[in-house]
């Protein structure tokens, strides 16, 4: 029986999932994992000398914990403890961590808003903290790259505040400062929520309406947050307990032999729950905005260019070449690459691909899978793998 010691913030979903994530593992190869979970307090008050200490007393075989950099975390190896840090400040050399591909998640967020005709983009955060940044990196670096015209702003507050604590007058005096309409990713579903706060918070006609001033995108998908959220909160989803479950395995792997090599385990961004803070689609052209919206709305039908040349006061001709102008590629592709995107949705859902064919219309597995792989490289079933079982 392994016995894990758990250093964490367990107000926060991230970490409430990686827990059920080594339950799934214990449960799988059926042995009686004892999980216990020690507050942050211990290590704040008491330094990581006590902790250390405590999982001596406790017989841990492994203690996974957010770690300061500065932490002795050698010191866990020589009393034979297995160590893992989970995302906090920086990566770690000497240790695994668990962490992930941070710019890929900021990278899908740019896409996720460009996609819906935005111009305008900002990123929240905080400053010194290893998926804040290369979030921002992520987010900001595709922007660039797709259209020079894009403006970009940041705000990243400073780490010593915790994530509840934030300067509201600044991120109201920012948020009336930025350009209209505007698409902000903030690094997690925490710093997305103090954005509807400041929302909420600020004088009446002072442009800051969500979804039609600013569109909000968090991560994480932590439920709580979500739903508490005025409007409630898209997000970022990813896959954590898959996450929880590969650290499990690899603390297995070293438990039954302790000199293969340690290796980081990545939790992986999988898709974008779409709920009312970024429910809109901006452009500057009200026709173009309108098919857009038409195109979102029933992406799981067929869409015809004739039915959206319907929708607008104009040629189909001239509908297209505005959208290709806009949008920087054709309304036929454009719909193409929103379907072959739900579909890869429906598979992260836990759908199967025959499941998702048949909800997004396709009638012809072997042409989606055509399209799919040309459009991301592999297969649905290798993504379904992929996600299900991230290496």
């Amino acid at each position: 029986m392994a016995r894990i010691l758990f250093l964490t913030d367990f107000s926060e979903a991230y970490a409430r999932n990686l827990l059920l994530g080594i339950a799934r593992y214990a449960h799988t190869v059926g042995q009686a994992w004892s999980l216990c979970r020690l507050p942050l307090s211990i290590r704040d008050k008491f330094g990581i000398e006590a902790v250390i200490e405590l999982a001596r007393k406790m017989r841990a075989d492994a203690v996974i914990g957010q770690f300061y950099n500065t932490d002795n975390v050698e010191l866990f190896a020589r009393n034979g403890i297995i160590t893992i840090a989970q995302d906090f400040k920086a990566r770690f050399t000497t240790i695994p961590n668990i962490t992930g591909p941070h710019t890929l998640a900021g990278k899908m967020g740019a896409e996720y808003f460009i996609k819906k005709g935005f111009r305008h983009f900002a990123f929240y955060g905080t400053r010194d903290v290893v998926w804040s940044d290369e979030r921002m990196i992520g987010f900001r670096d595709t922007i660039h790259a797709a259209n020079s015209t894009y403006t970009f702003s940041a705000l990243c507050k400073n780490t010593d505040n915790a994530l509840w604590d934030y300067d509201s007058h600044q991120l109201v005096s920012w948020l009336q400062a930025l350009p209209k309409p505007v698409a902000i990713m903030a690094c997690d579903d925490n710093h997305a929520y103090h954005i509807t706060e400041a929302c909420q918070q600020a004088e009446a006609g002072n442009s800051l309406r969500i979804p039609d001033h600013i569109a909000v995108l968090g991560v994480d998908n932590d439920e709580t947050i979500c739903r508490l959220s005025t409007p409630n909160l898209s997000s970022l989803n990813q896959n954590i307990e898959q996450g929880g479950y590969d650290v499990a395995q690899l603390i297995d792997r070293i438990l039954h032999n302790p000199f293969i090599p340690r290796e980081d385990v990545m939790v992986m961004p999988t898709h974008i729950v779409t709920r009312q803070s970024t429910d809109i689609y901006a452009n500057n052209d009200p026709h173009i905005a309108a098919v857009l919206k038409y195109i979102h709305e029933n992406i799981s039908q067929k869409i015809a260019v004739d039915e959206l040349v319907r929708l607008v006061p104009l040629s189909r001709r001239l509908l297209e070449t505005r959208f290709k102008k806009s949008m920087g590629t054709s309304i036929y592709d454009y719909i193409l690459q929103t379907r072959i995107e739900k579909v890869a949705q429906l598979l992260c859902d836990g759908m199967s691909v025959s499941e998702a064919a048949i909800e997004l219309g396709f009638s012809d597995i072997k042409n989606l899978s055509r399209l799919f792989k040309q459009l991301r490289g592999i297969t649905p079933s290798e993504y379904r793998r992929e996600i299900r079982n991230p290496k």
